[in-house]
This record gives structure tokens, sequence and C-alpha cells, in this order.
């Protein structure tokens, strides 16, 4: 049932929809420094347990919420093990071995994919012109991977796109998913809990990292950027996320993915020093134009509250 007609302004959701897939780019770039100070496992269980810290106040649920029935308790675990835990182990991998533009490229794919595991799994009609910008993703995978063959670690950066291609499709799983819990829990409760199964699958792993490492070793600076990325990537950006979802409708909020790899690549050329090359702009704008064609709403569709 949808809620009542709300006065929210759609512009306002337009800036929550951009602000979190921008920093959702920017947090992939920058994990690119993370990881070269901390382990994986390690960095993965530093963010999950800043962040629960910081959301301990939005697990309780609200007066005007209905207990979480069997069905969320599951969707939640599978939300967080796919869009938390697995998400984060491959893009930290994966970026540690190939570059913040090559993730930008990759990352990409991601509406694409999305569009693909709707119609697996929601039954969802995929439009030509959606097949074509899935055709446009992979072109822009492909090439950004033939670009990098000539490298010295081409082994290594395969192996980085394809865990990066993984990450792809656990963030497609973690939208699919998510359609069917916002209709029961609130954005900022969702977070939380998926924020807390992750901190519970990774921490095994964390501990075992944590044994023995040298955190004195690690400056101010690496410390902030820990922060910010914990708090971007587990909180402000399922918030930010959630929040102009609800007043824009799903066609319409797609679009603003494209800031995610425009942002990751940002990052990368203005703080990691990465150049292009005339196949990574190829590359880029095929990706960009995958993008564009499966999110750009139909001629039917229309901003409305829902």
């Amino acid at each position: 049932m949808s809620p009542p007609h709300s006065h929210h302004t759609p512009w306002l959701s337009y800036l929550c929809l951009g602000a979190a897939m921008s920093l959702v780019g920017s947090y992939v770039g920058f994990s690119k420094l993370l990881v070269l100070v901390f382990p994986v496992f390690l960095l993965a269980w530093l963010r999950f347990g800043i962040a629960a810290v910081a959301m301990a106040h939005w697990v309780k649920r609200s007066a005007s919420e209905t207990r979480l029935s069997a069905r969320d308790r599951k969707l939640l675990f599978l939300e967080s093990f796919l869009g938390n835990f697995l998400f984060s182990i491959c893009m930290l991998y994966g970026v540690s071995l190939t570059s913040a533009l090559a993730a930008g490229v990759i990352m990409a794919a991601t509406p694409a994919v999305v569009a693909l595991m709707s119609w697996l799994f929601l039954r969802e009609r995929i439009a030509p012109r959606v097949a074509v910008g899935i055709a446009c993703a992979v072109g822009g995978i492909a090439l950004v991977s033939l670009v990098q063959h000539a490298d010295t670690n081409a082994a290594g950066s395969l192996l980085g796109n394809l865990m990066l291609l993984g990450a792809v499709c656990c963030e497609a799983s973690y939208v699919v998913i998510g359609k069917q819990l916002t209709g029961n829990v609130s954005a900022k409760r969702i977070s939380a809990l998926v924020n807390l199964w992750g901190l519970a699958l990774v921490t095994p792993f964390g501990i075992w990292q944590a044994w023995g490492y040298d955190f004195g070793a690690v400056n101010a600076m690496t410390w902030s950027l820990l922060l910010f990325y914990s708090l971007t990537a587990s909180m402000a950006t399922v918030w930010l996320w959630m929040t102009g979802l609800k007043h824009v409708p799903a066609s319409s909020a797609g679009i603003f993915t494209v800031l995610l790899p425009v942002s990751a690549a940002a990052v990368g050329v203005v703080f990691l020093g990465e150049r292009f090359s005339g196949v990574q702009v190829a590359a880029f704008a095929l990706a960009l134009a995958g993008v564009v064609l499966a999110t750009w709403p139909n001629g039917k569709a229309r901003v409305q509250v829902i």
C-alpha cells in the first residue's frame, strides 16, 4: 500500500541519491590507500566495528515498525552476507590488485547486472534498450581488462578485475534483496542490522589478522581515512539512498548510479595520480553509456511520491 501523498521536495531526494552514489564511488577509490596499510579482513572488521558503534542507537525498533518476521530476518542476513561481507572482501581485494580507474569502469556495470538479476529473480522484463546497455557495460569491462593485459602484473590485474566483477554481483544482489525489505523495516534499522551481521561474519577473520598487527605504526591521516570509509560505507550511503528512494521511482533513481564510476575515477586521477589512456577513455565512455541506457526512465515514467 502506498503511503499518503507527501509534499517532500523531489530535488531534495535527488540530492540524497546523488550524494549516496558519489560517496560510494569515493570510498571505492580511497579504499586503495587503506588496503596498503591494513590487511583486507582487518580493514573490513574495523569498518564494521566503527559503524556498529556509530549506529548503535539505530538498532532499536521504533513504535511504528512491526516485529521482524522470519522472512525479514533471512533477507537481512542475505543482504549483509552478499551486500556487506562478500562485497567488502571482493571490492577491497579487487582494488588492491588493480587501479581505481579500472574499478570505476567495472563498478559502472552495477545497474546492468541489477537488470539481469531482476529478470532472473523478479521476472522483470529486459527492454531492448537495457540489453544494449548491458552489452556496453560488458564492452567497457573487456576494454579495461585488455589495456591492463600488457602490464607486468597482468595476472594480478585480471584477478583484481574478476574480484571487482564479483563485488558488482554482490552489490546487485543487495539492491534486489533490498527492494523486499524497505516496506517493513526503516532505512536506519536496515543499515544498523545489516552492519551488525557483517561484523559478526568478519570478526573471526579480523581477529586473526589483528593478532600481531602493529597498530602503533598507523598514522593519524590513515585513521581519519578509515573513519570516513567506515561511516560512509556502512552508514551514510545506505541512509541517503533509502531516504531518497522513498520519494523517487526506482526507474528515475537508477540514473544516479552514473555518479559511482565518475567519483571513483575522479579519486584515482586527483588523489592517486592515475592517468587516463585512450583505451581507458573509450572503456569509461562505454561503461557510462551502459549506465545511462540501462537506467534512463522511459517516456511513460514520471517522478512521483511512492
